[in-house]
């Protein structure tokens, strides 16, 4: 059955220019905005990427200097590309089933959980991470599994377009077993083959959404089983990373989980959390037994 380019199938055949001069004073600059307005702290020995990225903004704008550029961002109330700035120096590395251990702990939350499921993925970047919680759940679940609601935000808008569409090359679906393959994506034929598109019925538990952990007012308010953000802190500072954790606690329902990256120690940063697993966090004085 073709749909919109996609069939279903058994089988899956996966196979510096320095044009401008990047001043010690625009360095600093950029890094004191992209920490303002996305929390994300650049160290030093990120000033060849920093030069790379806002290089092709200052071409997509003909500008002639960073400077210029940085006036623009700070003189203008330009919000549109104060939006590409951002998307321009946020860092989008993803893969299905990321960091595997968590997914039988969240498996294992799902059916010691009663009520339907609300998992909050807060980088969803590309959209690996919120499918494969979908995949997860409909595994863990099977019909009940489509009561499930996945909250996927990020803070770059271009990824998140690319999210929402559910459409990947093959080869960024090469790690997935042939089983999964066959039930939860389609493979594309004519003009789309050499691509895979998540099934309808995996990305109807998604809601995709632009946000930023640095807002004072976040639309997720309601208490959710789980909240993945991993990967996410190791670009903050300290005093944000404690910040963030603080409100993440209160959303947590009580039998409710942090997921963490592997790098990353909620329980270090913030006492409000305890680890319960491999990088798996409960929210301190909310766990319950179920």
């Amino acid at each position: 059955m073709v749909e919109a380019g996609y069939i279903r199938c058994d089988a899956y055949n996966i196979s510096v220019n320095s044009d401008f001069q990047l001043t010690d004073r625009d360095f600093d600059r950029i890094r004191a905005l992209i920490h303002r307005h996305a929390g994300i702290a650049l160290g030093a020995q990120k000033r060849e990427m920093v030069y790379s990225r806002i290089s092709r903004r200052l071409r997509q704008l003909n500008l002639s200097d960073f400077g210029s550029y940085l006036d623009l961002l700070e003189l203008q109330d330009n919000s549109d590309e104060r939006q590409g700035f951002i998307n321009s120096l946020t860092t989008n590395l993803t893969s299905f089933f990321r960091e595997a251990h968590h997914f039988p702990v969240l498996a294992e939350l799902a059916h010691s959980t009663r009520t339907p499921l609300t998992v909050w993925c807060t980088a969803a970047s590309t959209g690996e991470e919120p499918y494969s919680i979908a995949i997860t759940l409909m595994e863990a679940l099977g019909d009940r599994a489509s009561s499930a609601r996945i909250i996927a935000t990020d803070i770059d808008t271009d990824v998140l377009r690319a999210a929402a569409s559910g459409v990947y090359k093959l080869d960024r679906v090469s790690s997935l077993s042939p089983e999964r393959l066959k039930r939860f994506f389609n493979k594309g034929v004519g003009q789309s083959a050499g691509y895979a598109k998540v099934r309808p019925e995996v990305s109807a538990m998604i809601s995709f959404d632009r946000l930023n952990l640095l807002e004072p007012y976040w639309r997720v308010k309601e208490p959710v089983d789980a909240i993945f953000c991993r990967n996410v802190m190791i670009y903050f500072d300290k005093p944000t990373q404690k910040r963030i954790l603080e409100r993440f606690q209160p959303l947590l329902k009580p039998h409710g989980l942090l997921f963490a990256g592997h790098s990353e120690n909620a329980s270090l940063v913030s006492p409000g959390f305890r680890s319960v697993g491999q990088t798996v966090y409960s929210a301190v004085g909310r766990e319950s037994g179920g």
